[in-house]
């Protein structure tokens, strides 16, 4: 009997550790113009207005074969005293548009419990939220982008030219999400990076997210 349970508790931990197993990340940026613009509202968090940039949407384990593991670990709840040297910084990179205005918190606590708990074979909660502060400061997207002449300005640019100047600057082509506005104007809403299983090195995407995209997509002002 009691080797019975102790196959059956190895067999609970593989399954456990398979189920954590990932192949890459998404490093998912988002353009806060973009978000307002498509949503029925947007609320700016209890800090007031973000930054007119890119703040990220999360960091996501997928498998090369196009899915994600999610929601590995119910007992990795997030807990904000473990990042609380990264919170100004949280704050300012890692914004919620949601409404009603919050504190930023539900938000955070969604991307760990979702997605970081998949990654803990790697990344410990702090680690996590670190690493992806510190792969948007490594892109710079917006500091590219502008000076390749691609400014929020609510002006329509060709979206092979946003793709050519992203992959120049990071040196691997980016996954490019767009939404429709109220007008139905096509508009630059997210940009997928990949990046490998330690998440500090952009790497080739082994296959891409689905976003669609006119030929011409609109860069809306925030």
């Amino acid at each position: 009997m009691k080797f019975f349970i102790y196959i059956l508790a190895l067999q609970q931990l593989y399954l456990q550790s398979v189920a954590q197993d990932f192949d890459f990340f998404y490093f998912v940026l988002q353009w806060p113009g973009a978000y307002c613009d498509s949503r029925h509202s947007c609320c700016y968090p209890k800090t007031g207005k973000p930054a007119a940039d890119f703040g990220i949407h999360g960091l996501w384990p997928n498998y090369k074969t196009g899915g994600w593991p999610q929601n590995c670990n119910p007992d990795s709840q997030f807990d904000d005293l473990r990042v609380s040297d990264l919170m100004s910084n949280l704050q300012r990179e890692w914004p919620t548009l949601s409404c009603p205005s919050n504190d930023g918190m539900k938000f955070w606590t969604h991307e760990w419990e979702k997605h970081g708990t998949c990654a803990e074979s790697e990344l410990d909660q702090h680690d996590y939220f670190e690493a992806g502060l510190k792969l948007k400061q490594k892109a710079n997207l917006l500091h590219s982008l502008t000076n390749a002449g691609i400014k929020p300005d609510d002006k329509f640019y060709e979206i092979k030219d946003i793709e050519s100047t992203i992959k120049k600057s990071i040196g691997f082509s980016p996954g490019l999400e767009c939404n429709k506005d109220s007008s139905h104007n096509s508009q630059l809403y997210q940009i997928y990076l990949c990046v490998d299983t330690s998440a500090s090195n952009f790497i080739n995407c082994p296959v891409m997210p689905h976003g669609r995209c006119d030929s011409r997509v609109q860069f809306p002002k925030f």
